[in-house]
């Protein structure tokens, strides 16, 4: 067995799951319900066991060399940074192939996506500039892209696909922004031996995509045994390493279309013509031109949109859904009388729903009036703003990097408790708001 064969051996059960899950469960549904599970056990007797099992250390490694973590971090740290792997290669394939690609298509989402990062911002910098809780200005910055797309999914045919487009691109660039305040703003001390590491595998894998190395395996190793690691010991936050590594990743092919389908013609024809083995096994001439085929395929596939179709299903139905359920947990008794009084609580509430809407909707606008972008035929403005609202569903950015803003447990529950309030109340009424403007449809 091949590693190319390897991989695909060792993703097939999770894209098995994930394929029966995708007929009855969206992402965003999946992870509504590991917040409330999250919530019920955080809430009742079990959540002593629950908080011991999360902060259980474990050690991968080897004696003299092994990396020793709680759980918790090693979803947070670990996980996460497959999770941004996939958003750095979604990233590079909008920008080279998809609606990123053009100016023209490019500039209304980009555009809304920094009005998007800039109110909400400015909002909660506004109540917490000299506050305890002036390091979370981050916070209200991102959207959660499953559970905002996953709630325009059930508005159904209501909704145009440049809207469902639109949505996305914002959120893709939306992400980019707030890896980048992850980069800049939430590392604290940098170890530049082991950041000159990092970069040295960075610098090998990017070799080898200009080398014409295709083999997935090789850049998922130097990612996670080289990039990942050196950058968890830096100190600047492994998941950016995640988003760095996706962009070595090889978009091309190493055939043409046109040469795919010619050389698959005929491999075709001489496996039509080559006589049977008189067993149920193939002959070996029927052998080496089925493997001639598998090769050909493999020369015509491009390897970042093969392991992005890999990778989601298991960042879809097992990353994003684990880290909600080890992060979303609050006890709501504690945190709801102070919610509407403490400034940090309303700076998110706010930032999310006041600022993402006004920021996104605003910008956009704009950027129509002075006709560096325009609005797709099929979206009018009572949608625009429907999903300028939707924006504010946080949730999962948020909360990521609220857990890199505080350390007070006390404050880190109060500012989840009013992310799960900001979403929700963003999410309903996108969602409502949406449902009016498309009535017509």
């Amino acid at each position: 067995m091949n590693t190319s064969n390897k991989a695909r051996f060792l993703l097939q059960p999770l894209e098995t799951v994930a394929g029966l899950m995708q007929t009855t469960v969206t992402p965003g549904m999946l992870l509504l319900l590991s917040t409330a599970a999250a919530l019920a056990v955080v809430n009742s007797p079990v959540n002593t066991l629950y908080q011991s099992f999360l902060h259980t250390k474990f050690s991968i490694g080897f004696e003299g060399f092994a990396v020793s973590k709680p759980l918790i971090l090693w979803i947070n740290d670990g996980l996460m940074a497959i999770f941004f792997f996939l958003v750095g290669m979604e990233i590079k394939r909008e920008i080279l192939v998809g609606e990123l690609s053009e100016k023209r298509k490019a500039a209304l989402p980009v555009v809304a996506a920094l009005g998007g990062l800039l109110f909400p911002a400015l909002i909660y910098y506004a109540l917490n500039k000299n506050g305890i809780g002036k390091a979370g200005w981050g916070i209200p910055m991102a959207t959660d892209i499953a559970f905002s797309l996953g709630i325009l999914a059930l508005l159904g045919r209501r909704i145009p696909l440049s809207l469902k487009i639109f949505l996305t691109a914002f959120a893709i660039v939306d992400d980019l922004g707030a890896v980048a305040v992850i980069a800049v703003f939430y590392t604290e001390q940098v170890e530049l031996i082991y950041l000159a590491i990092g970069m040295g595998f960075l610098a090998t894998m990017i070799a080898g995509n200009y080398l014409g190395v295709r083999n997935p395996v090789f850049f998922l190793t130097l990612g996670v045994g080289g990039v990942w690691l050196a950058f968890l010991f830096s100190g600047v936050h492994a998941t950016v390493a995640g988003i760095l590594a996706a962009f070595t990743i090889p978009v091309n092919t190493l055939i043409s279309r046109n040469d795919f389908i010619a050389s698959s013609e005929i491999l075709m024809k001489k496996l039509a013509v080559v006589p049977d083995s008189g067993t149920q096994l193939p002959s070996e001439e029927q052998v080496t031109l089925i493997d001639e085929l598998k090769e050909l395929r493999r020369k015509a596939e491009s390897p970042l949109q093969k392991l992005e179709h890999q990778l989601h299903p298991f960042v879809m139905y097992f990353v994003m859904p684990l880290f909600a359920f080890a992060n979303a947990g609050v006890v709501l008794t504690e945190g709801l009388e102070s919610i509407w009084e403490h400034s940090v609580s309303m700076g998110i509430i706010l930032g999310l729903i006041v600022g993402k809407f006004t920021g996104i909707s605003l910008f956009a606008w704009l950027a129509c009036k002075v006709r560096i972008a325009e609005l797709p035929k099929e979206i009018s403005w009572n949608m625009m703003l429907g999903t300028a609202l939707l924006g504010g569903v946080g949730f999962t950015m948020s909360l990521f990097i609220a857990g890199l803003a505080f350390n007070d447990p006390a404050l880190l529950d109060l500012t989840k408790l009013s992310i799960l309030i900001a979403s929700a109340i963003a999410g309903t009424g996108g969602y409502l708001w949406l449902r009016w403007a498309t009535k017509k449809r």
